[in-house]
């Protein structure tokens, strides 16, 4: 097909309008804003990861609260609306409001203030205080336009999120934030609608002292699919894509909606939920012609790999799966004693099950955009900060293990092990599981460590398209005698109807020289 013919993707924005206006594709969310915003609650919150299109979310509020009719047209809006009254909108962007400390982060909320002042025309109050000149602003925007105002105010964490970990400029930028928004609760007579997205929840202790009437929608079925897009939704608005990118690929439709899904699907944020796919990648694959690390590779937050790294978290116990209680998703953040929220707050991991009779969810990494990712943030901590050379070594072992030549990739992996500088803690065999779960992980290879069977737990169980590798570690002691204990405990029985061909591997870790020494491989 034509790469000409294909439909514009919205690649990085934002704004409704443009959207609308320019041809960009789509995806009709607003039969969403219409329940929003006819609802009881005139105060909402939603969570959702960074790039997963709440921006865009409050945009579309905005128009529709400025009753711009027109560029509903074709939507599910364009039915349900019958009155399009315009309301004063006030609209906070505080995504930029990051790296700043207590004197910045004033001067950004004056300037936020100062713009939305001229673009409804009201007079500023003279005052250098952010919380007098918002009051201000909202009964001066009622007073003016003859209707109650709405404040729509986007990412209104970030200013707090790279501060998260640090016990001295958090609490300081926090009461910043709070005698902000505080005019919100004192100011309700004068406002018809109040939405505030984010990546994280702040407790209303901290930052909503007074404002305790919000309704977090962040986990109503209701909303479930307010961003992200459903396999529905591909197959329906972008079927032409899928042919176009299958012909680049040189593929079926079918193989590439299947590389699609374990790429950039896997998000519920409830559940039971529909499977949402990752907005930002999934435009990118259709617009580049090529499946790529487009989330992970915009940004991993510096707060997240600090919160990581004080955790102690290992790389299986963060690939794995983990419990969560619905009271864990309400934990004020700057106060979480675990960082299972945090992972899902910030997209890293998602619900996979739940049980709603217990109250308990079970959460873990969404696809393979991530799990690749996450892996990756974890390589300067478990072999060497020299990344560049932990890609090329992959590309090594890819190639191998494509051939399915195991003797190939363990010969590649030696290589580069032996490279990396001597680290204190690699002479025990739990270090070289966690270094083999990472490689084996970045391979895209299903991984995983010490799996029970009836007479013992495997070191290491390694899964590819073709091969099973039940894989046992010795530290200090031969291969052989790796092998000898698979043979013993008869490991392969565990495994026997996986449908795949299994492959013993028995592997002698030289601590000395900190890399493979030998290794055993045999036919079950």
């Amino acid at each position: 097909m034509d790469r000409q013919a294909l439909k514009l993707y919205p690649v990085g924005i934002q704004t409704f309008s443009e959207l609308r206006n320019k041809g960009y594709l789509y995806i009709d969310k607003t039969e969403h804003v219409y329940r929003m915003t006819h609802s009881a609650s005139k105060y909402m919150f939603l969570s959702r990861p960074r790039r997963f299109g709440k921006s865009l979310l409050v945009s579309t509020l905005q128009a529709y609260f400025e009753g711009r009719k027109e560029l509903f047209r074709g939507l599910a809006m364009e039915q349900l609306e019958a009155e399009w009254a315009s309301y004063p909108v006030l609209h906070f962007d505080m995504s930029l409001g990051k790296h700043m400390d207590k004197e910045a982060l004033e001067n950004y909320l004056l300037y936020q203030l100062q713009r939305n002042e001229e673009d409804l025309g009201i007079p500023p109050y003279d005052s250098a205080d952010a919380n007098i000149r918002l009051t201000n602003l909202i009964t001066g925007a009622h007073r003016k336009y003859g209707r109650q105002a709405v404040v729509l105010i986007d990412e209104y964490d970030a200013p707090l999120l790279d501060v998260m970990h640090e016990d001295r400029d958090l609490p300081v930028l926090r009461n910043v934030m709070r005698n902000f928004y505080s005019p919100l609760k004192a100011c309700d007579p004068h406002l018809r609608f109040v939405f505030l997205t984010g990546i994280t929840k702040f407790s209303q202790m901290s930052i909503f002292s007074e404002l305790n009437n919000i309704q977090n929608i962040s986990m109503l079925e209701d909303y479930a699919d307010l961003c992200g897009i459903t396999e529905e939704e591909i197959r329906i608005q972008m079927d032409a894509d899928l042919e176009a990118l299958a012909a680049r690929l040189e593929t079926t439709k079918d193989d590439v909606m299947d590389r699609l899904k374990a790429n950039y699907d896997g998000y519920h944020f409830t559940w039971p939920s529909p499977d949402i796919y990752n907005p930002y990648s999934l435009f990118n694959a259709f617009n580049d012609g090529r499946l790529d690390s487009y989330w992970f590779g915009s940004g991993t937050p510096a707060y997240l790999i600090e919160m990581l790294r004080k955790s102690g978290m290992n790389a299986t116990q963060l690939g794995g799966t983990m419990d969560a209680s619905k009271e864990d998703f309400d934990a004020p953040t700057e106060r979480l004693t675990g960082i299972v929220p945090l992972l899902y707050q910030s997209g890293y991991y998602t619900i996979k099950g739940g049980d709603e009779r217990l109250g308990i969810y079970t959460l873990g990494i969404p696809n393979r955009e991530v799990r690749l990712g996450l892996m990756k943030s974890l390589v300067p901590y478990f072999l060497t900060p020299d990344t560049l050379s932990v890609s090329s070594a992959l590309i090594a072992m890819a190639k191998c293990l494509y051939r399915d030549d195991m003797d190939g990739v363990l010969q590649a992996m030696r290589t580069f092990l032996s490279t990396i500088p001597y680290a204190d803690n690699a002479h025990y065999e739990g270090h070289y599981q966690q270094v083999l779960y990472i490689l084996f992980s970045l391979l895209g290879t299903y991984a995983d460590i010490e799996v029970r069977t009836p007479q013992g737990r495997v070191d290491v169980v390694a899964r590819t398209p073709f091969t099973l590798y039940v894989i046992e570690l010795k530290v200090g002691r031969s291969a052989e005698t790796a092998m000898r204990q698979i043979d013993l405990k008869d490991y392969p029985a565990r495994f026997a109807h996986c449908g795949l061909p299994i492959v013993k591997v028995g592997i002698h870790f030289d601590s000395e020289k900190n890399t493979l020494g030998d290794w055993v491989i045999e036919k079950a």
